[in-house]
């Protein structure tokens, strides 16, 4: 039986790789999006949306298309949705919160290819998580294209520098992300 641990392990050490951008990245968030709709339905209760680099046209990126589901309680995770995903073969990874090891303070799913490549990550969010800024990031990119030349340059650069290390290459972009989602923040807060 493998741990929570080991396979939080092994996931964190797979090789990261950039590729240039791949105009079918929207077309494989929408058929994910239809497919989270069909087997959730009862549990989602707002927004799908696409984020991270592959959300961003013209942005290289890992080849993994990022989703936020909606969702009305991560307790509904460990009960309900995380044994029906896992038996059509995503793989389930939560922290546990502080006051209930039973209730993740948050949580996320891998789909991956018939080759075992990784091609999805869906992240279940409650309304109001402050994850949700990272929609302002992927906004922020898309309005201002030299900044996510910057940023395709970071992540070159990290991949480089931290390839088997997933921690350790999401590290690395960590200040440049809170710089300018602070930047997209202060312009979202102005009045029109």
């Amino acid at each position: 039986m493998v741990t929570n641990e080991q396979r939080v392990h092994r996931a964190a050490s797979e090789h990261v790789e950039i590729v240039a951008y791949d105009p079918a990245w929207p077309q494989r968030f929408e058929e994910e999006r239809r497919h989270l709709l069909a087997c959730l339905a009862l549990h989602i209760t707002g927004r799908i949306e696409h984020f991270g680099s592959t959300a961003v046209p013209g942005l290289a990126a890992k080849p993994v298309v990022d989703i936020l589901v909606e969702i009305p309680s991560l307790r509904a995770v460990n009960a309900t949705i995380a044994p029906l995903l896992v038996r059509q073969g995503y793989e389930y990874f939560a922290r546990p919160s502080w006051a209930d090891a039973n209730v993740p303070s948050y949580a996320w799913f891998i789909k991956r290819d018939a080759q075992g490549r990784r091609t999805h990550h869906i992240h279940m969010l409650e309304v109001g998580a402050p994850e949700w800024e990272r929609l302002l990031f992927r906004d922020y990119l898309i309005a201002h294209p030299e900044v996510a030349r910057e940023y395709a340059a970071l992540k070159y650069r990290s991949a480089v520098a931290h390839g088997d290390d997933r921690l350790a290459y999401a590290k690395a972009k960590t200040a440049f992300i809170t710089r300018i989602t602070r930047v997209a923040r202060r312009e979202c807060a102005k009045p029109s």
